[in-house]
């Protein structure tokens, strides 16, 4: 999920009550650089020779102040254009959270925060959790990723959260919470009604932490992506997100890459998967699963006929010739669903999966016979007419339109291709592209240069 936005979602998801609060008119960052800095005129001199991310008006004053003087001056800049702030990795410390804090009591505008990587620790999870229980910002966006919060961080921002409907999007990645981290979170997730995205990989939970947080997912009613990949929830976990995936109703994402998950877990979470009416995306990459696991996945899809299943992430996994036959009936079914898998069983990597002919060449010489653009054709696969289009979607109407022979397998170098992010691709960059640069050019013509 980065982290969040590599998030995932991405899918990201068609997440509309987040694009409401993405900022419309502006698109500004404040960026700020805190170090104790040694000496004015060593400072000025490497200023002359690099930008700095900070531009503060009192050029003396800037390099004579000290951290918590800088941060104020910091907070003071964050005014009506911004609404973005950045301050990852700045060793910020419990002054300048502090700083921060006291500064959002008065700014109504900053909607996105950034204090990763900054050693927060206790102290500074407890002050974060007594500003988000007054819950009184347009804050809607935290990444708190590499603070080194442990348990008793977990029991104060989790106490905070729960009452707190503002916070949409949180990272906590690359912490230190382990089972009883995992159990503070999942009462959180089953009170909390404002969250939609929560990204908690790179921590400790084991069974017991795993199956708590996935206990709070079956009342939940906001969260639609989840990243808790590198963790360990093995195949109890899996078991109890199987059961979670039958009740919930409102995940759309979830990544549980690397979580010691075998062919047993798998099946669990395939009984959940044969209910579920909302989830498009499940990430299994690097999970001991071998063909059976892959079966029991695709075989939960065909039963269900409500599937909204778009994306399943099996890429360290040979398959058979047999399976990739049951994929199709599958996917017949199922047109916006695509398997990735790792290669077919007893062959290379590049000769399992033939993509065929490159699938640009083929629309470009539909639309030239039609007399139509490459751009006009796409569109036409939009009922909303726009120049964009959820994933799953497109896959859906590519494999089922006629005009084109086209197989899955090019269907994804397509999507590739149209700047997909965020569970969207985009057309509009086919606009000013030549469009003969992106084609291989045939053999007559590799002949005639």
């Amino acid at each position: 999920m980065d982290d969040d936005d590599n998030e995932p979602v991405e899918s990201e998801t068609k997440d509309e009550a987040e694009a409401e609060l993405t900022p419309q008119d502006s698109d500004v960052t404040l960026y700020c650089e805190a170090e104790v800095l040694p000496s004015v005129e060593k400072e000025k001199s490497a200023r002359e020779d690099s930008e700095t991310d900070l531009e503060i008006e009192d050029t003396e004053k800037f390099f004579n102040i000290g951290q918590k003087e800088l941060y104020l001056e910091a907070c003071k800049l964050s005014n009506t254009t911004v609404l973005k702030l950045e301050l990852g990795d700045n060793c910020i410390q419990e002054e300048g959270i502090m700083s921060l804090m006291e500064m959002l009591h008065e700014n109504y505008y900053l909607q996105e925060l950034n204090v990763s990587d900054n050693n927060l620790g206790l102290e500074g999870a407890r002050i974060i959790s007594n500003f988000l229980q007054e819950n009184n910002s347009s804050l809607w966006k935290l990444k708190l990723s590499g603070n080194s919060f442990k348990e008793e961080c977990a029991a104060l921002l989790c106490q905070a959260l729960s009452s707190n409907y503002r916070i949409r999007s949180l990272n906590l990645s690359h912490n230190e919470f382990s089972d009883i981290g995992g159990e503070h979170l999942g009462q959180m997730l089953a009170l909390n009604v404002g969250l939609q995205s929560l990204n908690l990989s790179w921590n400790h939970f084991n069974i017991r932490g795993a199956v708590a947080l996935c206990n709070g997912l079956r009342s939940n009613v906001t969260l639609k992506k989840l990243d808790v990949s590198m963790n360990g929830f093995g195949n109890e976990g899996a078991l109890a997100l199987g059961d979670a995936l039958r009740l919930n109703s409102c995940l759309v994402y979830v990544d549980v890459s690397r979580n010691g998950i075998t062919n047993e877990g798998a099946s669990k979470i395939s009984k959940g998967l044969e209910n579920n009416e909302c989830l498009q995306v499940l990430k299994l990459f690097l999970n001991p699963l071998s063909l059976e696991g892959a079966y029991s996945l695709i075989m939960a899809i065909k039963r269900n006929p409500k599937s909204r299943m778009e994306d399943i992430d099996i890429s360290n996994v040979l398959v058979s010739e047999q399976f990739v036959k049951v994929l199709d009936g599958v996917c017949a079914i199922h047109p916006q669903l695509d398997v990735v898998y790792k290669g077919l069983q007893g062959l290379s990597t590049k000769k399992s999966i033939s993509l065929g002919t490159n699938p640009m060449r083929l629309i470009q010489s539909y639309t030239e016979q039609k007399k139509i653009s490459v751009v006009e054709f796409f569109r036409s696969l939009n009922p909303t007419g726009l120049m964009t289009m959820p994933v799953g979607d497109f896959r859906k109407a590519m494999i089922q339109q006629s005009n084109i022979l086209i197989n899955r397998y090019q269907v994804r170098e397509l999507i590739k291709k149209l700047d997909e992010k965020k569970g969207m691709v985009n057309f509009s960059s086919l606009e000013k592209e030549d469009l003969s640069k992106t084609v291989e050019p045939k053999p007559e013509e590799l002949q005639s240069t």
